[in-house]
């Protein structure tokens, strides 16, 4: 959630960015209840003090009669300006968690994603002598994919992976996290792109694949109509992505200056609804229910978030760039970002079968709004105990699988291996 006190200050700057970001929130009504609970918040206090004070009054013998009048009277009055507060409280709280965070003033506005500004293209995009295939058709005719019989065991958008591109996508899992674990790496990603940040490695989490309603509640990502699955009679709720659960790690924590940046990259299986969509993207593996994912997540001083933020881009760009896939870089507009990013960029593969970039990575700057709701700050070095700011960011989905199959393939219906995924499939060049 983002500070009251920005809300207080600049109402109309905050009105306006809900409304470009497509969030109907009531910012005057939110003002006016802050206006209220500090009021009520004042006048508990001064009761509270009033009942103290009245209470040494009875100490030390028998108090005379208006003495207990007056004892009485303050316990009613704080009873009912305390229900007030609660009451108020309720309401406030809710509108403020409400209120999506403040959009980068260099995020171009817009009501869609087809307002996203494409920012480069990235390699060239491969010609063929035959007509090319869709991935679902060349892993269909391989027994890479059994879809049938993943409905008949769990229901629509679910399918078995199997044999080669089983070992693919196992392949890609070592591949990133080698990359992110190695501090040669992520030093010359760094310098290759100017940036003045940190070469710590990430750490590897397997993190839990589920969180309480509260806790999701606090990262701002819980989606409960479109996007999360609730397990039935429990207070958990399935993660979509992994830093859903990495992002909470240090709830109501206080990190020491000296452990930034935190970095982890978490690999774990997410589920999601899909609510509403159709087509295409629900062949394959694009869009599916279950899935898995490796994410980066981390958590730095305020002064460096953004430089963080673009560092995790430029380990994206690098990803692909060692795949050797042709790609986009987009940035994202208001109405695409979230509500809880400052700012967001996405990464598209080139799909030959559908001749258009199709997104496999995104990066989200966060700055303060998650951390602020989950209490996690940062001591610095000078005492100050400050809010820490997160960015998290795709490392891989099986999206980049796509790319592979689609790119790469050949006339005979196989699919040469990338040269970096080589060592990790015993060598093979095709499948």
């Amino acid at each position: 959630m983002i500070d009251i006190r920005l809300i207080r200050e600049q109402p109309d700057a905050v009105a306006q960015n809900a409304k470009n970001k497509g969030y109907d929130v009531d910012i005057a009504k939110l003002v006016e209840l802050d206006a209220e609970r500090r009021t009520l918040q004042q006048q508990v206090d001064e009761l509270r003090e009033r009942r103290n004070h009245n209470a040494a009054k009875m100490s030390g013998g028998r108090p005379n009669q208006a003495i207990i009048d007056e004892g009485k009277q303050i316990k009613v009055e704080l009873s009912e300006r305390e229900g007030y507060l609660e009451n108020t409280e309720v309401v406030f709280w809710k509108l403020l968690k409400a209120v999506p965070n403040m959009a980068l003033s260099d995020v171009p506005v817009g009501s869609t994603e087809d307002e996203n500004v494409v920012i480069k293209e990235v390699g060239d995009k491969p010609h063929f002598d035959f007509q090319p295939k869709n991935h679902a058709e060349i892993a269909e005719a391989k027994g890479w994919l059994d879809t049938e019989r993943a409905v008949k065991i769990a229901g629509s958008r679910f399918v078995y992976v199997k044999g080669d591109m089983a070992r693919l996508e196992f392949a890609l899992w070592q591949f990133g996290i080698e990359t992110l674990t190695n501090r040669e790496t992520l030093r010359k990603i760094a310098t290759d792109n100017n940036l003045s940040v940190s070469d710590k490695p990430f750490t590897l989490v397997l993190p839990p694949a589920v969180a309480k309603t509260e806790v999701f509640e606090a990262t701002g990502r819980l989606n409960k109509q479109e996007q999360t699955y609730k397990i039935e009679d429990e207070d958990l709720w399935l993660n979509a992505s992994a830093e859903h659960t990495l992002a909470p790690m240090y709830m109501n924590e206080i990190l020491p200056e000296s452990d930034m940046p935190v970095r982890m990259v978490g690999y774990t299986t997410a589920f999601r609804r899909e609510a509403g969509t159709y087509g295409k993207d629900t062949e394959g593996i694009f869009r599916l229910h279950q899935f898995n994912k490796l994410e980066m997540e981390s958590f730095t001083t305020a002064d460096v978030s953004l430089d963080e933020h673009r560092f995790m881009v430029a380990i994206q760009e690098y990803l692909m760039q060692q795949l050797g896939l042709p790609y986009r870089v987009l940035e994202k507009c208001t109405a695409d970002i979230g509500r809880p990013n400052a700012k967001g960029v996405d990464l598209d593969v080139w799909l030959p079968s559908q001749q258009q970039y199709r997104e496999t990575h995104t990066a989200d700057y966060i700055t303060d709004f998650q951390t602020r709701a989950m209490k996690t700050r940062v001591r610095r070095t000078s005492g100050d105990v400050e809010f820490a700011h997160t960015n998290d960011a795709t490392a891989f989905s099986q999206r980049p699988i796509i790319g592979i199959i689609e790119n790469f393939q050949t006339a005979e219906g196989n699919v040469r291996v990338p040269e970096v995924l080589k060592p990790y499939l015993g060598g093979k060049e095709v499948i």
